[in-house]
């Protein structure tokens, strides 16, 4: 992993090192504890992308993907619970509505984290949430599959669809409301300890000031398709700390093979992803993505192998590194990444 040196890729080192792969396997089976997010919050992480006028760091983008594989690769959970929060930055960072001025130096610094609530957005044209205006601001009704990092967010970025079809983002409180119930906490395969839920929308009232986009759904799908085809650093985070595992176990030479195939795949990949005209490529970003997939199941089951019978411990790397890949390959997944990798497997 080579990038230009920044201060907070040896902050994220620091932490990842000292903090988040030593207590992994614990955070697995309990949950993401506060502390870990108190601890991200003074890193100075949450800020990355964030302009620097607002507190933030206002590092490249070459930064911000490698800070996230240092992460992931270290507590997949801890990565997802804070990932959330990158995007709203960037939405606060591009809107000229009054809520940027509220929230995002807050935002910036870590003093608030914040979480999303939209991805139900790309089931169009099924619409899970419908946003209706309504007295100088916006109600919202239905119902938001996943939400990451409940209890531990402060705020949300939610999204409805309009009965026009324009698409409504807005902020609100991380916590129960009137009109906003949460789940309980769900049971997955992997990463239950980043404390999702569902959240059910019975008449949330949002005032107009709490909004940041409003945009039409075309536009935000044209937007927010390429997002979903580049392959996320999560991916090579969670590959290389498998073949990080696969070394230590005494195989140098499968992992060496291993990892020369992971840099090759992510410089492709990070190439791709600094390309000016996001919505262009997406065949051979899909392609990559795939390829990305297929290289991160190959390193987290050679760990497996290599630990044999101990592999199963749940207390063991190998094996939540493996859940955590399986969780990757459904993670933002879309029909068209979905189409793509069923396609890819199919072929051999």
């Amino acid at each position: 992993m080579t990038s230009a040196p920044h201060p907070l890729l040896a902050t994220a080192r620091a932490l990842a090192d000292d903090l988040l792969a030593p207590s992994a396997a614990r955070v697995d089976q309990e949950g993401v504890p506060a502390s870990h997010v108190e601890a991200i919050r003074r890193s100075g992480l949450l800020g990355v992308s964030a302009p620097e006028g607002y507190g933030g760091a206002g590092a490249p983008d070459a930064v911000a993907r490698e800070v996230q594989e240092i992460l992931a690769g270290a507590c997949c959970s801890s990565w997802f619970v804070q990932t959330q929060h990158h995007t709203p930055v960037g939405m606060l960072a591009t809107s000229g509505l009054p809520v940027r001025e509220r929230l995002l130096g807050p935002l910036a610094t870590g003093e608030l984290l914040a979480g999303i609530a939209f991805a139900h957005v790309r089931a169009f044209p099924r619409v899970p949430v419908r946003a209706t205006a309504e007295r100088d601001g916006w109600r919202f009704d239905g119902t938001v599959p996943w939400y990451t990092g409940w209890g531990l967010n402060d705020v949300m970025l939610l999204a409805g669809v309009t009965e026009a079809d324009e698409v409504v983002f807005a902020f609100t409180e991380a916590r129960e409301q009137p009109g906003l119930r949460a789940s309980e906490p769900m049971r997955l395969a992997a990463l239950s300890a980043a404390r999702t839920v569902s959240l059910r929308l019975d008449g949330l009232w949002l005032p107009d000031e709490s909004v940041v986009l409003r945009t039409p759904q075309e536009k935000f799908a044209l937007v927010d398709r390429p997002r979903n085809t580049n392959a996320s650093p999560a991916v090579f985070g969670v590959a290389y700390a498998a073949v990080q595992v696969l070394g230590e176990s005494g195989e140098l030479e499968t992992a060496g093979a291993l990892r020369r195939r992971l840099d090759e795949v992510r410089r492709q990949v990070y190439e791709l992803a600094e390309h000016p005209v996001p919505h262009e490529r997406l065949a051979e970003r899909l392609a990559l993505k795939t390829r990305s997939y297929d290289l991160m199941r190959a390193a987290t089951t050679a760990a497996i192998v290599a630990g044999g019978g101990r592999a199963m411990d749940l207390g063991g790397t190998a094996q939540r590194l493996f859940r955590e890949g399986m969780f990757l390959l459904v993670q933002g997944q879309t029909t068209e990444v979905r189409r793509a990798h069923l396609d890819a497997l199919a072929e051999g």
